[in-house]
C-alpha cells in the first residue's frame, strides 16, 4: 500500500508521518531551516500487518503544488491533514480538488494540533470538514482528532489506515510495466537510480525497459520494492530501479519521465480526454486556452480544444483534445490535473 499526505502548509503532515513511522521525511537542509517540506519525502513502515507501507509526504505550500501532484499520483490512500487551530485553508481545498480529479477514493482525515484548541473548536472544524468533503469521493472517510507531538490519536490513525488497506482491491500484475519517475540520481559505485510509483504491470531484475519520452533502452540491474531488495516489483508499490543503458554512455532520466515495458514505449503531443472544469472557476474554458497539464510526475504547457462544445462552463464536462508543447506518455484511463497558465491554481482535470 502507498499512502500520500495532503493538506495545507504547516498543518503537521511531516510530524504525523514521523509519529506513525519514526522517519523524519524532511531531509533537505532548507526544509530543516524553514520548517516546511519542499520536496517529496519518503518513509516505509510496518503498521502492524506484517508488510511495509510506503508513505509519500508532500509539500503543502502553494508554490509546490506541482510537487504535490507528483506525490499523490498513483497513490492508494490519502492521509489528509487539517490543523484544528487553523481549520480548512486555501491549499486544503486545492489539494482536495486535486485528489478528487485524480480519482483517490480512500483516505483518513487527521485533525491535527487538537492539543492547542478546546473541544468546541474540534467540533466546529470537524463540521466544516464534513461540508468540504461532502461532494467528493472522500465524503465518508473517518475524521480522527490527533495531537501527534504527544502521541494522541496516532494509534487511531494507524488502525484506520490498516482498515483502509484491508479493503483495497488487489492490484493486477499483468499489462505493460509503467513507473512514473519522481526521483533520479547517480549513486557512486552503483550508477543510475530512479524511484517512483508502479502504475501497472511488473518488472524483474535483468529485464530490458524503455525510457519515455526520449527513447533509449535500459537494463534493470537490481531493484528495491517498498524499500526492500527484491527480484520483482508489482503494480501499486514504491520501486527503486538501478538502471544501466544498453547503448554506450550514461542516460539521463529526469523527474517526469516514465520507465516502461516495450508495449508502452510511446509518447504523444496530442491526447483526447474528458475534462471537468471545477465549479469554482469564474470563467469558461475556451478553445485553445493555455494550461499546465500534470500527469504522473510529468508536467508541461498545453492547449485545450473542446471537441463537442464551443467552451466548458464552470462545473461542466466535455470531450477535448489536448495539444502539448512537449511529448507526453499517457495511456487510456490515466488521470491528470490542469492548472492555469501561471500555475497559480487548479482549474480542472
Amino acid at each position: 500500500m502507498i499512502v500520500a499526505t495532503a493538506g495545507h502548509v504547516d498543518h503537521g503532515k511531516t510530524t504525523l508521518v514521523k509519529a506513525l513511522t519514526g522517519v523524519d521525511t524532511d531531509r533537505l537542509p532548507e526544509e530543516k531551516a524553514r520548517g516546511m517540506s519542499i520536496e517529496l519525502g519518503y518513509a516505509f513502515h510496518d503498521l502492524g500487518d506484517g508488510t511495509p507501507t510506503g508513505f509519500i509526504d508532500v509539500p503543502g505550500h502553494e508554490r509546490f503544488v506541482r510537487t504535490m501532484v507528483a506525490g499523490v499520483a498513483g497513490t492508494d490512500i490519502v492521509l489528509f491533514v487539517v490543523a484544528a487551530d487553523d481549520g480548512p485553508m486555501p491549499q486544503t481545498a486545492e489539494h482536495l480538488a486535486i485528489l478528487d480529479l485524480l480519482g483517490v477514493e480512500r483516505g483518513v482525515i487527521a485533525l491535527t494540533k487538537c492539543d492547542r484548541v478546546d473541544a468546541a473548536r474540534v467540533a466546529e472544524v470537524t463540521a466544516a470538514l464534513r461540508d468540504l468533503l461532502a461532494d467528493t469521493a472522500l465524503a465518508d472517510c473517518p475524521i480522527i482528532p490527533v495531537a501527534a507531538q504527544v502521541g494522541e490519536g496516532v494509534a487511531a490513525v494507524r488502525a484506520a489506515l490498516l482498515e483502509a488497506k484491508a479493503a483495497l482491491p488487489p492490484r493486477a500484475g499483468h499489462g505493460n510495466f509503467r513507473l512514473a519517475v519522481d526521483r533520479s540520481f547517480l549513486l557512486k559505485g552503483v550508477g543510475r537510480i530512479v524511484t517512483g510509483t508502479v502504475f501497472s504491470g511488473s518488472v524483474r531484475v535483468g529485464e530490458t525497459v524503455h525510457l519515455v519520452p526520449g527513447g533509449g533502452e535500459l537494463r534493470v540491474r537490481s531493484l528495491h520494492t517498498q524499500n526492500e531488495t527484491a527480484e520483482r516489483a508489482l503494480s501499486g508499490t514504491r520501486c527503486a530501479l538501478n538502471l544501466t543503458a544498453l547503448a554506450q554512455g550514461e542516460t539521463d532520466v529526469p523527474r517526469g519521465a516514465w520507465i516502461v515495458g516495450a508495449g508502452a514505449a510511446f509518447a504523444s503531443r496530442r491526447i483526447d480526454a474528458e475534462v471537468r472544469l471545477l465549479a469554482t472557476e469564474r470563467t469558461p474554458l475556451r478553445s485553445r486556452t493555455a494550461v499546465h497539464l500534470h500527469l504522473g510526475a510529468a508536467h508541461g504547457l498545453a492547449r485545450v480544444l473542446p471537441l463537442d462544445v464551443s467552451h466548458l462552463a464552470p462545473g461542466s464536462r466535455a470531450l477535448v483534445q489536448i495539444q502539448l508543447e512537449a511529448l507526453l506518455h499517457a495511456v487510456r484511463g490515466d488521470r491528470f490535473v490542469l492548472r492555469d497558465p501561471s500555475a497559480q491554481r487548479t482549474i480542472g482535470g
